[in-house]
């Protein structure tokens, strides 16, 4: 058979989808990724890679359309690297979603899990209230760039509006970009982080050179016009300060429980508000708690569930590895009238993060680790035997890998599994497993 040229179109016929989204079809005798196909499509594309085990390449025209594809709604999808599934009808991304997580099970894992949950799921467009937006001047481009990165590379993708933000920021993007090329050094200005509570809203305006008292009192007036409290941002975040706008706490609720949170802009939040609501509820159900349950919240942050679990049980123990987000756990737990909530500082990724809880005893523990698991954290639960677990993931990967040690070497069953979708349109996958252990 004739090598195929690079700059030639193909054709294939699209069987699944792959974790970043793009569809898997088979070309030449080998694997293709091609990023806007979906599966059961037969589609014409053009090569954007080649490598010895795949191919990767874009749809060119669409000759087979499946019956779940839909129109995307944002006229940058496909460039901007924000969103990888707008095209995929919301029901069949949550089918694709928790495929993904039975498959890390599955051929991870090794594992079966005994019972599957209804997804976790609610609106699927403008519900994103924490962002990084890179910003670029670009005088070829025609001046500064404001975006997400591009899909596959690290160039920004100018946008004039994202559906997917939360409105307050989404609808705005062309405001503040004009503010930013306002500003005396808008080269020096490579980010802006936006946060929004359930009122107040929030933008950091991160900047590599000093900027002017003008610059300031520009930032403060668009603020007060527009909503947001304003913040600049010279190095790490404790150089993080308050210029002016709306000088309001950036605060949210969780009504079911009775417990409001403060938050700073630029601390970790769950990014998806009612989802976070339900994912919230979801836990402490799975939980079992009592009245009498004592509850260890590790990677626990400023308290998203550590609050809520200790209006239903005993008393709970927050463990966090940043200083900063024990501060502020503590102090919701005291604006709420908390007081069986005790926290602590501690290294979660150590194999010696056992020693931080003494002789305690535990009836029942909630993870929520970043994306590179938390290993050392479950094999400290399954020597202690604590008897039930509920593993928030947002990385099927190393839940799954988790989850292998936890069966096969801790003792425990898979009880539970379900997919939750804090960040619909795109590939990202959010997961919560229940692991049992006999006493």
């Amino acid at each position: 058979m004739r090598a195929r040229r690079f700059s030639e179109d193909a054709t294939c016929v699209i069987t699944s989808l792959n974790h970043d989204g793009s569809g898997v079809g088979h070309c030449d005798g080998k694997v293709v990724f091609v990023d806007g196909a979906l599966p059961g499509e037969e589609v014409r594309f053009r090569y954007l890679g080649r490598r010895r085990r795949y191919d990767t390449g874009a749809v060119q025209e669409i000759l087979v359309r499946s019956c779940e594809r839909v129109e995307a709604r944002c006229a940058h999808f496909g460039v901007c690297g924000g969103c990888q599934l707008q095209h995929l009808e919301p029901t069949a991304q949550l089918i694709h979603k928790e495929g993904i997580v039975r498959e890390a099970f599955a051929h991870i894992a090794q594992v079966d899990c005994a019972s599957w949950a209804p997804p976790v799921a609610g609106p699927v467009f403008a519900y994103r209230r924490r962002a990084r937006l890179g910003a670029r001047v670009v005088d070829k481009k025609g001046g500064l760039l404001l975006g997400f990165r591009e899909r596959r590379h690290s160039y920004i993708a100018p946008l004039s509006y994202c559906h997917t933000l939360d409105v307050r920021l989404g609808a705005r993007l062309a405001q503040v970009k004009a503010l930013l090329e306002s500003l005396s050094c808008p080269e020096a200005i490579p980010q802006i982080e936006f946060a929004a509570g359930d009122e107040a809203a929030a933008l950091v305006v991160r900047h590599l050179r000093d900027l002017t008292a003008a610059d300031r009192q520009a930032l403060g007036a668009f603020g007060a016009t527009h909503g947001f409290a304003m913040h600049v941002q010279a190095g790490g975040p404790e150089t993080v300060q308050y210029v002016g706008g709306l000088n309001e706490v950036l605060r949210y609720a969780l009504p079911e429980f009775a417990v409001e949170l403060t938050f700073g802009p630029t601390d970790f939040i769950q990014v998806n508000a009612k989802i976070n609501n339900a994912m919230v509820a979801q836990a402490v159900d799975w939980l079992d708690l009592h009245a009498d349950s004592d509850v260890l919240d590790l990677f626990c942050g400023l308290g998203n569930f550590t609050l809520p679990i200790a209006r239903r049980a005993g008393s709970v123990f927050g463990i966090e590895g940043v200083a900063a987000l024990i501060d502020r756990a503590r102090a919701n737990a005291h604006s709420n009238g908390i007081e069986n909530a005790m926290f602590a500082v501690a290294d979660l990724d150590v194999e010696t993060v056992g020693d931080q809880l003494g002789d305690r005893r535990f009836d029942a523990a909630l993870l929520d680790p970043p994306r590179t698991g938390a290993m050392a954290a479950v094999k400290a639960l399954a020597a202690r035997g604590v008897p039930r677990l509920v593993y928030v993931s947002c990385n099927p990967a190393t839940l799954a890998r988790d989850a292998q040690w936890l069966v096969h070497q801790g003792g425990y069953r898979l009880m539970r599994a379900g997919v939750v979708d804090m960040f619909p349109q795109t590939h990202h996958v959010e997961a919560m497993a229940l692991f049992t252990k006999d006493p």
